[in-house]
C-alpha cells in the first residue's frame, strides 16, 4: 500500500519537475569551450607569452591594430594602463617517464605602469605556502595537487598553482603559461639553440657533464640539463632559478637576433613547437592585448630578482617568507615600486648576463 502511494505520488508531482534539458545543453557548451580553448592555445605556445612578458614589442602580431587606438584600460594609446604580472611556469617530467609533475621553476613577470622595463621574480620551488586541499607544503606541489590523477591536466594545475601565488604575493596574475621539459627542448631546437651566461661552472648531476662559465649556445637537450642542476650548485634551487632567468633573456635574444617575430615562416613554427608541452592562459588577460602594450616598455631589458626566504624550516626543506624582508619586497611589488626597491638593494639583483 505504501509503495503505490509513493509511485502516485511520484506520478503527480512529475510534471512539476523541471526539465534537465537546459542543464545537460549548458554544461555540454561550458566542456565544448573549454576543449576549443585548450586546443587553440597548446597551438600558441609558450614562447609567445615568455617574449610578451618580457616586453619584445610586435606590433606585427596584431594587422588589425591601428596606429592610434585604446590600451589594456580603454585609456587613449600612450596612456599606462597599470600594472601586469604573467606567471610562468617549468614543471619536470610532464608526460614523461617519470611523470614527477611538479613546477620547480615559478617566475613571476612583472610589468610595471610606467612601462620602465620588465621583472623576473623567481619564487623557489620549496617556498612553504599554503595549498587549498592540500595544507603547508612546498610551492611546487601546488601543480602536483592541481594536476591530479589518473589523467594529469597542465590547465588544472596552472589554475591551483596561479590562486596560490595570487595570494602569497597579493597581486593580481593577468596572465600565464606552463611549459613542460618536453615543450622546452622543442621550442629552443626550433630557435637554433639558445645562449647562457653563466657566472660559474656548472656540473650535471643527471649526465655528468660540465656548462663551463661564460657564454655558451646550448641546444634543447642541454638547456633541460642545465635547468635541471641545483644538486652541485653552491644555493641549490636558488641558483637554478637565477639560470632560468638567464635561459628566458637567452630565448628572448635568439628570437630577436632570428625576426622570428617577423618571419610568418619562423613564428609559425616557433610557436608550434611546444606542441602538447605546454598551455597558455588567457582568462584574465589575452596575450593578444598584452602584446598591445609592449611598445610602450622604455628598456626590454629585464631585472632578475628573487623573491627573499629564509633559512629552512627545521627538519625540513620548505623555505619560509624572510620575516623582513619578504613583506618589504611583497610590499613593493603589489604598490609597483619595485625600481625603488632595486634601488635600496642592488646587491639582490641576479645578474642575466
Amino acid at each position: 500500500m505504501i509503495e503505490d502511494d509513493l509511485r502516485a505520488a511520484f506520478v503527480r508531482h512529475e510534471p512539476l519537475t523541471p526539465s534537465t534539458g537546459p542543464l545537460r545543453a549548458a554544461i555540454d557548451r561550458l566542456a565544448a569551450t573549454r576543449r576549443r580553448r585548450r586546443q587553440r592555445f597548446q597551438a600558441a605556445g609558450v614562447t609567445l607569452a615568455v617574449l610578451a612578458a618580457l616586453g619584445v614589442g610586435v606590433p606585427q602580431l596584431r594587422p588589425d591594430r591601428p596606429a592610434e587606438g585604446p590600451s589594456l584600460s580603454g585609456q587613449p594609446a600612450g596612456v599606462q594602463s597599470g600594472a601586469l604580472n604573467v606567471l610562468l611556469l617549468g614543471v619536470d617530467g610532464f608526460g614523461e617517464e617519470p611523470s614527477h609533475r611538479l613546477a620547480d621553476s615559478v617566475l613571476l613577470v612583472h610589468i610595471p605602469a610606467d612601462r620602465s622595463r620588465p621583472y623576473l621574480i623567481s619564487l623557489p620551488r620549496d617556498l612553504e605556502v599554503s595549498i587549498p586541499g592540500r595544507g603547508i607544503d612546498k610551492l611546487n606541489s601546488a601543480f602536483y595537487t592541481g594536476a591530479a590523477e589518473p589523467r594529469p591536466d597542465l590547465d588544472a594545475g596552472y589554475d591551483l598553482t596561479r590562486r596560490v601565488v595570487a595570494d602569497l604575493t597579493g597581486v593580481r596574475i593577468d596572465a600565464g603559461a606552463v611549459l613542460t621539459f618536453a615543450g622546452l627542448r622543442r621550442i629552443t631546437d626550433a630557435v637554433d639553440g639558445v645562449e647562457v651566461c653563466l657566472p660559474k661552472e656548472v656540473r650535471s648531476w643527471h649526465t655528468r657533464r660540465t656548462f663551463p662559465a661564460g657564454c655558451q649556445r646550448l641546444d634543447g637537450a642541454s638547456s633541460v640539463d642545465l635547468l635541471r642542476q641545483r644538486r652541485y650548485l653552491r644555493d641549490g634551487g636558488s641558483d637554478r632559478d637565477r639560470n632560468a632567468q638567464r635561459y628566458v633573456a637567452g630565448l628572448v635574444r635568439a628570437s630577436v637576433a632570428q625576426d622570428v617575430l617577423t618571419n610568418p615562416v619562423r613564428l609559425a613554427a616557433l610557436l608550434s613547437a611546444a606542441g602538447k608541452g605546454m598551455a597558455v592562459d588567457d582568462d584574465g588577460l589575452p596575450l593578444t592585448r598584452l602584446v598591445a602594450v609592449l611598445p610602450e616598455l622604455k628598456s626590454v631589458d629585464p631585472v632578475g630578482l628573487s623573491l627573499p626566504v629564509g633559512p629552512p624550516v627545521a627538519n625540513s626543506s620548505r623555505l619560509p617568507l624572510d620575516p623582513k624582508r619578504g613583506p618589504e619586497f611583497l610590499a613593493a611589488l603589489g604598490e609597483d615600486r619595485l625600481a625603488q626597491w632595486v634601488a635600496q638593494h642592488p646587491e639582490k639583483v641576479n645578474p642575466i648576463r
